[in-house]
């Protein structure tokens, strides 16, 4: 079946999708966009040419572009504090949604929006495009094949010269925790992915370095335990001299009871213990190099082409609403932890906010 689409957010990286992520799912039917909305009309019109859509199609008024589109689901691609207002005018219109992270720009707001969209009946999947890269899908899929045995550490290394102001989005240089929200949200989901279990604790630091052009804190440090056992550790700034690891090279380090898995710049290196040595060194670049696993879509491209599965009747995707807010969990209960400069309970944190929005719907 192909899914008629409406989608939300021409400008910023609303600009990618509708260069990169729609149209390959448009070319092999997946989805039909039918109506796109942005309030810049330089932005707009660039999305329009892009689709291919007719200007009747095109709309600067959300409220506008519902009243006037048929769609099975809407895309919602503009910044968090205005996700929860395009979910409930979807929902009115009976529309399944699929969003950018994060699911909103609070935890509160999160948990209504999860809690709207299961009382609506409806779907609703985030768009962790990181976590379903292929380098990322290449690592998963050989820790889930049980090559290095039980997972011992997860760690995580994000490092990027961004510390002028504007070069990653005027936007995230006002916020007060640019890195956690906007960076680590893909990097500590990425983590728990890897480790294999909900995360039980999180212990973050946060700073700023004088040299970078931000209100909020650019440097963190996060330490993570989880259910079972594995812990991680994950490091990200986005204020580095010289960007080693930037988006989509980042270095990912998996220790196994068997060994140790490397991912850095999009290589995949594994190292297998020798049962029969007491002792061994090995160094980067003298392991057993994996190739990327085979795929047309990767990313956003293929999360579209997952949730439109979802509709047609398959299991829910990875990323669904509700599960999505683990993650959520994570990124704001690291906001949380570096307020408080302690470890916190992250699955008593997240039941907080799940019961206070349940006193506020009785």
């Amino acid at each position: 079946m192909t899914y008629k689409v409406l989608h939300v957010g021409a400008g910023g990286f609303g600009e990618r999708w509708c260069d990169r992520f729609l149209p390959p799912n448009v070319a092999d039917g997946t989805i039909e966009v039918v109506g796109l909305v942005d309030i810049d009309r330089m932005a707009l019109e660039e999305g329009r040419r892009r689709l291919g859509l007719g200007t009747e199609q095109c709309f600067t008024s959300a409220q506008e572009a519902f009243r006037q589109v048929h769609a099975d689901f809407c895309t919602i691609v503009i910044p968090p504090a205005l996700h929860e207002s395009i979910v409930d005018l979807a929902l009115a219109r009976g529309m399944h949604i699929l969003s950018e992270k994060p699911i909103a720009d609070t935890m509160e707001a999160s948990v209504r929006i999860a809690d709207k969209v299961k009382a609506a009946g409806r779907s609703m999947g985030i768009t962790m495009s990181h976590r379903f890269d292929q380098d990322k899908t290449t690592l998963r899929t050989l820790l889930r094949g049980d090559a290095l045995g039980r997972v011992n550490t997860v760690s995580c290394r994000f490092a990027a010269d961004y510390r002028a102001y504007d070069s990653w989005g005027r936007f995230r240089h006002e916020m007060i925790h640019p890195m956690l929200i906007e960076g680590a949200v893909h990097h500590l989901d990425i983590i728990a992915d890897l480790a294999g279990g909900p995360c039980t604790s999180i212990y973050a630091r946060t700073w700023k370095p004088e040299w970078a052009e931000y209100k909020g804190d650019t440097d963190v440090m996060v330490l993570m335990d989880f259910a079972n056992g594995a812990h991680g550790v994950y490091e990200g700034s986005s204020a580095q001299a010289t960007g080693l690891n930037d988006w989509c090279f980042e270095y990912f380090r998996v220790e196994g009871a068997s060994g140790t898995a490397i991912l850095d710049h999009r290589e995949v290196e594994v190292f297998h213990r020798d049962p029969k040595r007491i002792y061994q060194k090995n160094r980067q670049g003298r392991g057993q190099q994996v190739s990327l696993l085979p795929g047309k879509k990767w990313e956003n491209t293929l999360l579209i082409e997952q949730f439109c599965h979802w509709l047609d009747g398959g299991p829910p995707m990875a990323t669904n609403v509700e599960d999505n807010l683990q993650s959520v969990a994570l990124v704001f209960s690291a906001v949380e932890s570096a307020r408080l400069g302690q470890p916190v309970k992250v699955q008593e944190f997240l039941e907080s906010f799940r019961k206070s929005a349940s006193i506020e719907a009785q």
